[in-house]
Protein backbone atom coordinates (compact mmCIF):
# COMPACT_ATOMS: atom_id res chain seq x y z
CA UNK A 1 0.00 0.00 0.00
CA UNK A 2 1.36 3.45 -0.95
CA UNK A 3 2.11 6.12 1.62
CA UNK A 4 -0.79 8.25 0.42
CA UNK A 5 -3.19 5.30 0.40
CA UNK A 6 -2.25 4.50 4.01
CA UNK A 7 -2.90 8.10 4.99
CA UNK A 8 -6.54 7.70 3.97
CA UNK A 9 -7.11 4.80 6.37
CA UNK A 10 -6.02 6.44 9.64
CA UNK A 11 -8.31 8.21 12.08
CA UNK A 12 -9.55 11.66 11.07
CA UNK A 13 -7.79 13.24 14.05
CA UNK A 14 -4.50 12.01 12.67
CA UNK A 15 -5.12 13.66 9.34
CA UNK A 16 -5.22 17.26 10.51
CA UNK A 17 -2.24 18.91 8.85
CA UNK A 18 -0.14 21.66 10.34
CA UNK A 19 -1.54 21.54 13.90
CA UNK A 20 1.52 23.57 14.84
CA UNK A 21 1.72 26.63 12.57
CA UNK A 22 4.62 26.47 10.16
CA UNK A 23 7.33 29.07 10.42
CA UNK A 24 8.02 31.29 7.43
CA UNK A 25 11.20 29.35 6.67
CA UNK A 26 9.32 26.03 6.80
CA UNK A 27 6.66 27.35 4.44
CA UNK A 28 9.33 28.53 2.01
CA UNK A 29 11.13 25.18 2.20
CA UNK A 30 7.99 23.18 1.42
CA UNK A 31 7.07 25.48 -1.46
CA UNK A 32 10.54 25.35 -3.02
CA UNK A 33 11.10 21.63 -2.51
CA UNK A 34 7.77 20.78 -4.13
CA UNK A 35 8.23 23.23 -6.96
CA UNK A 36 11.56 21.55 -7.74
CA UNK A 37 9.68 18.62 -9.29
CA UNK A 38 7.90 21.06 -11.58
CA UNK A 39 11.31 22.46 -12.51
CA UNK A 40 12.57 19.01 -13.50
CA UNK A 41 9.43 18.31 -15.53
CA UNK A 42 9.60 21.58 -17.45
CA UNK A 43 13.33 21.26 -17.95
CA UNK A 44 12.41 18.04 -19.77
CA UNK A 45 9.95 20.09 -21.84
CA UNK A 46 12.39 22.96 -22.42
CA UNK A 47 15.31 20.89 -23.69
CA UNK A 48 13.66 19.96 -27.03
CA UNK A 49 11.55 23.13 -27.30
CA UNK A 50 13.92 25.22 -29.42
CA UNK A 51 15.24 22.37 -31.57
CA UNK A 52 12.16 20.37 -32.55
CA UNK A 53 10.57 22.99 -34.89
CA UNK A 54 13.80 23.17 -36.87
CA UNK A 55 14.17 19.39 -36.82
CA UNK A 56 10.67 18.88 -38.25
CA UNK A 57 10.85 21.77 -40.73
CA UNK A 58 14.47 21.49 -41.92
CA UNK A 59 15.72 17.98 -41.17
CA UNK A 60 12.50 16.10 -41.90
CA UNK A 61 11.30 18.55 -44.57
CA UNK A 62 7.77 19.25 -43.34
CA UNK A 63 5.86 22.57 -43.43
CA UNK A 64 5.82 25.23 -40.73
CA UNK A 65 2.26 24.15 -39.87
CA UNK A 66 3.52 20.64 -39.13
CA UNK A 67 6.42 22.10 -37.14
CA UNK A 68 3.89 23.99 -35.02
CA UNK A 69 1.78 20.88 -34.62
CA UNK A 70 4.79 18.92 -33.37
CA UNK A 71 5.02 21.37 -30.47
CA UNK A 72 1.30 21.85 -29.89
CA UNK A 73 0.38 18.15 -29.77
CA UNK A 74 2.03 18.03 -26.36
CA UNK A 75 -0.33 20.69 -25.05
CA UNK A 76 -3.28 18.86 -26.57
CA UNK A 77 -2.34 15.74 -24.60
CA UNK A 78 -1.94 17.84 -21.45
CA UNK A 79 -5.35 19.40 -21.98
CA UNK A 80 -7.10 16.06 -22.45
CA UNK A 81 -5.43 14.55 -19.39
CA UNK A 82 -6.13 17.45 -16.98
CA UNK A 83 -9.40 15.94 -15.65
CA UNK A 84 -7.64 12.65 -14.94
CA UNK A 85 -4.68 14.38 -13.32
CA UNK A 86 -6.93 16.46 -11.08
CA UNK A 87 -8.90 13.40 -10.03
CA UNK A 88 -5.69 11.49 -9.19
CA UNK A 89 -4.41 14.41 -7.10
CA UNK A 90 -7.71 14.71 -5.19
CA UNK A 91 -8.57 11.04 -4.67
CA UNK A 92 -5.27 9.11 -4.70
CA UNK A 93 -2.93 11.88 -3.70
CA UNK A 94 -0.76 14.55 -5.29
CA UNK A 95 2.47 12.68 -4.54
CA UNK A 96 1.28 9.75 -6.63
CA UNK A 97 0.34 12.15 -9.42
CA UNK A 98 3.85 13.64 -9.41
CA UNK A 99 5.49 10.20 -9.39
CA UNK A 100 3.43 9.05 -12.38
CA UNK A 101 4.28 12.25 -14.22
CA UNK A 102 8.02 11.95 -13.68
CA UNK A 103 7.90 8.40 -14.99
CA UNK A 104 6.12 9.79 -18.05
CA UNK A 105 8.89 12.35 -18.58
CA UNK A 106 11.49 9.59 -18.62
CA UNK A 107 9.39 7.54 -21.05
CA UNK A 108 9.00 10.51 -23.42
CA UNK A 109 12.77 10.96 -23.48
CA UNK A 110 13.27 7.32 -24.39
CA UNK A 111 10.77 7.63 -27.25
CA UNK A 112 12.49 10.82 -28.46
CA UNK A 113 15.76 8.90 -28.75
CA UNK A 114 14.04 6.37 -31.01
CA UNK A 115 12.49 9.14 -33.13
CA UNK A 116 15.89 10.75 -33.67
CA UNK A 117 17.44 7.45 -34.69
CA UNK A 118 14.88 7.12 -37.51
CA UNK A 119 15.53 10.56 -39.01
CA UNK A 120 16.39 8.93 -42.36
CA UNK A 121 12.71 7.88 -42.59
CA UNK A 122 10.93 11.22 -42.12
CA UNK A 123 7.35 9.97 -41.76
CA UNK A 124 8.31 7.33 -39.20
CA UNK A 125 10.49 9.73 -37.24
CA UNK A 126 7.62 12.25 -37.15
CA UNK A 127 5.10 9.65 -35.94
CA UNK A 128 7.41 8.49 -33.15
CA UNK A 129 8.18 12.10 -32.27
CA UNK A 130 4.46 12.85 -31.97
CA UNK A 131 4.11 9.87 -29.61
CA UNK A 132 6.92 11.26 -27.46
CA UNK A 133 5.14 14.63 -27.33
CA UNK A 134 1.85 12.99 -26.33
CA UNK A 135 3.49 11.11 -23.45
CA UNK A 136 5.28 14.27 -22.32
CA UNK A 137 1.99 16.17 -22.40
CA UNK A 138 0.31 13.63 -20.11
CA UNK A 139 3.31 13.77 -17.79
CA UNK A 140 3.10 17.57 -17.69
CA UNK A 141 -0.49 17.54 -16.46
CA UNK A 142 0.29 14.98 -13.74
CA UNK A 143 3.31 16.84 -12.40
CA UNK A 144 1.88 20.34 -12.82
CA UNK A 145 -1.42 19.67 -11.05
CA UNK A 146 0.09 17.28 -8.50
CA UNK A 147 2.96 19.54 -7.44
CA UNK A 148 0.75 22.57 -6.77
CA UNK A 149 -1.80 20.50 -4.84
CA UNK A 150 0.97 18.74 -2.93
CA UNK A 151 2.54 22.04 -1.96
CA UNK A 152 -0.74 23.61 -0.87
CA UNK A 153 -1.43 20.53 1.24
CA UNK A 154 1.88 21.07 3.02
CA UNK A 155 1.67 24.82 3.64
CA UNK A 156 -2.08 25.54 3.77
CA UNK A 157 -4.59 27.22 1.50
CA UNK A 158 -3.58 30.69 2.71
CA UNK A 159 -0.35 30.28 0.74
CA UNK A 160 -2.07 29.29 -2.53
CA UNK A 161 -0.85 32.37 -4.41
CA UNK A 162 2.76 31.80 -3.32
CA UNK A 163 2.60 28.13 -4.26
CA UNK A 164 1.18 28.87 -7.70
CA UNK A 165 3.70 31.68 -8.20
CA UNK A 166 6.72 29.57 -7.31
CA UNK A 167 5.42 26.71 -9.41
CA UNK A 168 5.35 29.13 -12.33
CA UNK A 169 8.86 30.32 -11.52
CA UNK A 170 9.99 26.72 -11.69
CA UNK A 171 8.10 26.25 -14.95
CA UNK A 172 9.44 29.18 -16.92
CA UNK A 173 12.83 29.18 -15.23
CA UNK A 174 13.23 25.62 -16.48
CA UNK A 175 12.13 26.63 -19.98
CA UNK A 176 14.59 29.54 -19.92
CA UNK A 177 17.44 27.19 -19.01
CA UNK A 178 16.30 24.23 -21.07
CA UNK A 179 15.81 25.89 -24.47
CA UNK A 180 19.41 27.10 -25.00
CA UNK A 181 20.79 24.01 -23.25
CA UNK A 182 18.92 21.82 -25.73
CA UNK A 183 20.46 23.76 -28.62
CA UNK A 184 23.95 23.26 -27.14
CA UNK A 185 23.36 19.52 -26.70
CA UNK A 186 22.12 19.10 -30.28
CA UNK A 187 25.06 21.02 -31.73
CA UNK A 188 27.55 19.05 -29.65
CA UNK A 189 26.16 15.51 -29.75
CA UNK A 190 22.89 15.41 -31.68
CA UNK A 191 19.16 15.11 -30.94
CA UNK A 192 19.33 11.60 -29.36
CA UNK A 193 21.28 13.05 -26.44
CA UNK A 194 18.45 15.46 -25.70
CA UNK A 195 16.34 12.35 -25.17
CA UNK A 196 19.02 10.90 -22.89
CA UNK A 197 18.99 14.08 -20.79
CA UNK A 198 15.19 13.95 -20.50
CA UNK A 199 15.32 10.32 -19.33
CA UNK A 200 17.92 11.24 -16.68
CA UNK A 201 15.81 14.13 -15.39
CA UNK A 202 12.74 11.91 -15.03
CA UNK A 203 14.64 9.21 -13.16
CA UNK A 204 16.31 11.70 -10.79
CA UNK A 205 12.99 13.41 -10.10
CA UNK A 206 11.23 10.12 -9.38
CA UNK A 207 13.91 9.08 -6.89
CA UNK A 208 13.71 12.40 -5.02
CA UNK A 209 9.90 12.51 -5.00
CA UNK A 210 9.73 9.02 -3.50
CA UNK A 211 11.65 10.31 -0.48
CA UNK A 212 9.37 13.29 0.19
CA UNK A 213 6.45 12.82 2.65
CA UNK A 214 2.95 12.62 1.22
CA UNK A 215 0.00 14.72 2.35
CA UNK A 216 -3.28 13.30 3.56
CA UNK A 217 -6.11 13.08 1.06
CA UNK A 218 -8.91 15.46 2.09
CA UNK A 219 -12.22 13.64 2.32
CA UNK A 220 -15.43 15.10 0.99
CA UNK A 221 -17.81 14.97 -1.92
CA UNK A 222 -15.91 15.47 -5.16
CA UNK A 223 -17.81 17.60 -7.64
CA UNK A 224 -18.14 16.21 -11.16
CA UNK A 225 -15.44 17.68 -13.36
CA UNK A 226 -17.99 19.38 -15.60
CA UNK A 227 -19.32 21.31 -12.59
CA UNK A 228 -15.82 22.39 -11.58
CA UNK A 229 -15.11 23.35 -15.17
CA UNK A 230 -18.22 25.52 -15.30
CA UNK A 231 -17.14 27.42 -12.19
CA UNK A 232 -13.63 28.21 -13.42
CA UNK A 233 -14.63 28.76 -17.07
CA UNK A 234 -14.45 32.59 -17.09
CA UNK A 235 -11.05 32.62 -15.39
CA UNK A 236 -9.81 29.91 -17.72
CA UNK A 237 -10.81 31.87 -20.80
CA UNK A 238 -8.71 34.78 -19.54
CA UNK A 239 -5.76 32.45 -19.00
CA UNK A 240 -6.18 31.10 -22.53
CA UNK A 241 -6.07 34.58 -24.04
CA UNK A 242 -2.91 35.40 -22.12
CA UNK A 243 -1.25 32.12 -23.08
CA UNK A 244 -1.42 32.77 -26.83
CA UNK A 245 1.64 35.01 -26.56
CA UNK A 246 3.73 32.35 -24.87
CA UNK A 247 2.58 29.73 -27.36
CA UNK A 248 3.50 31.96 -30.28
CA UNK A 249 6.97 32.66 -28.93
CA UNK A 250 7.65 29.06 -27.90
CA UNK A 251 6.61 27.70 -31.29
CA UNK A 252 7.78 30.27 -33.83
CA UNK A 253 10.52 32.43 -32.35
CA UNK A 254 13.25 30.25 -33.87
CA UNK A 255 11.69 30.35 -37.34
CA UNK A 256 10.99 34.09 -36.97
CA UNK A 257 14.66 34.70 -36.24
CA UNK A 258 15.72 32.44 -39.10
CA UNK A 259 13.52 34.42 -41.53
CA UNK A 260 15.46 37.56 -40.56
CA UNK A 261 18.82 35.75 -40.49
CA UNK A 262 19.29 36.74 -36.85
CA UNK A 263 21.36 34.58 -34.47
CA UNK A 264 20.59 33.41 -30.91
CA UNK A 265 16.88 32.70 -31.23
CA UNK A 266 16.96 30.50 -28.14
CA UNK A 267 18.12 33.54 -26.15
CA UNK A 268 14.69 35.09 -26.74
CA UNK A 269 13.16 32.15 -24.84
CA UNK A 270 15.77 32.65 -22.13
CA UNK A 271 14.85 36.32 -21.77
CA UNK A 272 11.15 35.47 -21.78
CA UNK A 273 11.70 32.98 -18.96
CA UNK A 274 14.15 35.18 -17.08
CA UNK A 275 11.85 38.20 -16.99
CA UNK A 276 8.93 35.90 -16.16
CA UNK A 277 10.81 34.60 -13.13
CA UNK A 278 11.89 38.13 -12.14
CA UNK A 279 8.30 39.39 -12.21
CA UNK A 280 7.14 36.45 -10.10
CA UNK A 281 9.87 37.07 -7.53
CA UNK A 282 9.33 40.82 -7.32
CA UNK A 283 5.60 41.25 -7.70
CA UNK A 284 3.82 38.02 -6.62
CA UNK A 285 2.77 39.75 -3.37
CA UNK A 286 0.78 42.25 -5.44
CA UNK A 287 -1.97 39.63 -5.87
CA UNK A 288 -2.68 39.63 -2.14
CA UNK A 289 -2.50 43.42 -1.91
CA UNK A 290 -4.58 44.42 -4.92
CA UNK A 291 -6.54 41.28 -5.81
CA UNK A 292 -6.16 38.84 -8.67
CA UNK A 293 -8.33 40.69 -11.18
CA UNK A 294 -6.53 44.04 -10.89
CA UNK A 295 -3.13 42.40 -11.24
CA UNK A 296 -4.30 40.39 -14.25
CA UNK A 297 -5.49 43.51 -16.08
CA UNK A 298 -2.09 45.17 -15.68
CA UNK A 299 -0.29 41.99 -16.76
CA UNK A 300 -2.36 41.58 -19.92
CA UNK A 301 -1.59 45.18 -20.92
CA UNK A 302 2.17 44.73 -20.47
CA UNK A 303 2.11 41.43 -22.35
CA UNK A 304 0.26 43.03 -25.27
CA UNK A 305 2.87 45.79 -25.43
CA UNK A 306 5.68 43.25 -25.57
CA UNK A 307 4.02 41.26 -28.35
CA UNK A 308 3.43 44.43 -30.39
CA UNK A 309 7.10 45.31 -29.98
CA UNK A 310 8.06 41.82 -31.11
CA UNK A 311 5.74 41.91 -34.11
CA UNK A 312 7.03 45.26 -35.35
CA UNK A 313 10.70 44.56 -34.58
CA UNK A 314 13.27 45.36 -37.26
CA UNK A 315 16.36 44.28 -35.32
CA UNK A 316 17.18 41.33 -33.10
CA UNK A 317 17.63 43.47 -29.98
CA UNK A 318 14.12 44.88 -30.45
CA UNK A 319 12.73 41.35 -30.73
CA UNK A 320 14.62 40.35 -27.58
CA UNK A 321 13.14 43.33 -25.76
CA UNK A 322 9.66 42.32 -26.90
CA UNK A 323 10.14 38.73 -25.73
CA UNK A 324 11.39 39.94 -22.35
CA UNK A 325 8.46 42.33 -21.90
CA UNK A 326 6.02 39.58 -22.90
CA UNK A 327 7.45 37.26 -20.28
CA UNK A 328 7.28 40.01 -17.67
CA UNK A 329 3.63 40.69 -18.46
CA UNK A 330 2.54 37.06 -18.69
CA UNK A 331 4.22 36.19 -15.39
CA UNK A 332 1.34 36.86 -13.00
CA UNK A 333 -1.61 36.03 -15.28
CA UNK A 334 -1.79 32.40 -14.14
CA UNK A 335 -1.60 32.98 -10.35
CA UNK A 336 -3.71 36.16 -10.44
CA UNK A 337 -6.67 34.52 -12.15
CA UNK A 338 -5.86 31.14 -10.56
CA UNK A 339 -6.37 32.45 -7.03
CA UNK A 340 -9.79 33.73 -8.04
CA UNK A 341 -10.62 30.43 -9.78
CA UNK A 342 -9.69 28.20 -6.81
CA UNK A 343 -11.97 30.25 -4.54
CA UNK A 344 -15.00 29.07 -6.52
CA UNK A 345 -14.78 25.43 -5.30
CA UNK A 346 -14.59 23.63 -1.91
CA UNK A 347 -11.15 22.74 -0.54
CA UNK A 348 -11.35 19.03 -1.37
CA UNK A 349 -11.93 19.87 -5.05
CA UNK A 350 -8.81 22.03 -5.25
CA UNK A 351 -6.89 19.62 -7.50
CA UNK A 352 -9.78 19.35 -9.93
CA UNK A 353 -10.14 23.14 -9.98
CA UNK A 354 -6.46 23.59 -10.75
CA UNK A 355 -6.68 20.91 -13.41
CA UNK A 356 -9.75 22.49 -15.00
CA UNK A 357 -8.23 25.97 -14.86
CA UNK A 358 -4.89 24.79 -16.29
CA UNK A 359 -6.77 23.05 -19.07
CA UNK A 360 -7.30 26.44 -20.71
CA UNK A 361 -3.56 27.02 -20.82
CA UNK A 362 -3.19 23.71 -22.65
CA UNK A 363 -6.10 24.51 -24.95
CA UNK A 364 -4.56 27.84 -25.93
CA UNK A 365 -1.13 26.34 -26.52
CA UNK A 366 -2.60 23.43 -28.46
CA UNK A 367 -4.54 25.71 -30.78
CA UNK A 368 -1.86 28.38 -31.09
CA UNK A 369 0.71 26.21 -32.88
CA UNK A 370 -1.34 25.18 -35.93
CA UNK A 371 -3.29 28.46 -36.05
CA UNK A 372 -0.11 30.53 -35.86
CA UNK A 373 1.37 28.27 -38.54
CA UNK A 374 -1.50 29.14 -40.85
CA UNK A 375 -1.08 32.84 -40.10
CA UNK A 376 2.68 32.61 -40.74
CA UNK A 377 2.08 30.81 -44.03
CA UNK A 378 -0.52 33.30 -45.23
CA UNK A 379 0.96 36.57 -43.94
CA UNK A 380 4.36 36.06 -42.31
CA UNK A 381 5.89 35.50 -38.88
CA UNK A 382 5.45 39.08 -37.52
CA UNK A 383 1.68 38.74 -37.88
CA UNK A 384 1.76 35.76 -35.52
CA UNK A 385 2.85 38.02 -32.69
CA UNK A 386 0.42 40.77 -33.65
CA UNK A 387 -2.39 38.20 -33.45
CA UNK A 388 -1.16 37.22 -29.98
CA UNK A 389 -1.17 40.89 -28.94
CA UNK A 390 -4.83 41.17 -29.91
CA UNK A 391 -5.58 38.12 -27.73
CA UNK A 392 -3.88 39.82 -24.74
CA UNK A 393 -5.95 42.96 -25.26
CA UNK A 394 -9.08 40.80 -25.31
CA UNK A 395 -7.86 39.40 -21.98
CA UNK A 396 -7.86 42.94 -20.56
CA UNK A 397 -11.50 43.41 -21.55
CA UNK A 398 -12.60 40.03 -20.17
CA UNK A 399 -10.85 40.52 -16.84
CA UNK A 400 -12.38 43.97 -16.37
CA UNK A 401 -15.82 42.39 -16.84
CA UNK A 402 -15.01 39.60 -14.34
CA UNK A 403 -13.76 42.12 -11.79
CA UNK A 404 -16.93 44.20 -12.04
CA UNK A 405 -19.10 41.11 -11.66
CA UNK A 406 -17.09 40.04 -8.61
CA UNK A 407 -17.52 43.45 -6.99
CA UNK A 408 -21.25 43.39 -7.70
CA UNK A 409 -21.55 39.92 -6.16
CA UNK A 410 -19.66 41.03 -3.04
CA UNK A 411 -21.88 44.08 -2.79
CA UNK A 412 -25.02 41.94 -2.98
CA UNK A 413 -23.67 39.63 -0.25
CA UNK A 414 -22.96 42.56 2.05
CA UNK A 415 -26.51 43.86 1.53
CA UNK A 416 -27.98 40.44 2.36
Amino acid sequence: MSEEARSKSVAPSALKPNIQPLSQSEVTFHILSTSFFTFLCYLSIGLPLAVLPGYVHVDLGYSSVMAGLAISVQYLATMLSRPRAGRIADSVGPKTSVLYGLMGCAASGAILIIAALFSAIPWLSLVILMLSRLVLGYAESLVGTGAITWGIGRVGAEHTARMISWNGIATYGALAVGAPLGVVIVHAWGLPWVGVAVVALGVIGYYLARRKPATAVIKGEHLPFRHVLRRVLPHGLGLALGSVGFGSIATFITLFYASHHWPNAAFALTLFGGFFVGARLLFASMIGRFGGFRVAVACFAVEALGLLLLGFSTASWVALSGAALTGFGFALVFPALGVEAVRTVPQHNRGSALGAYSLFLDLALGITGPLAGLIATAFGYPEVFLFAAMASLAGVALTVVLHRRSEQAMGNMSID
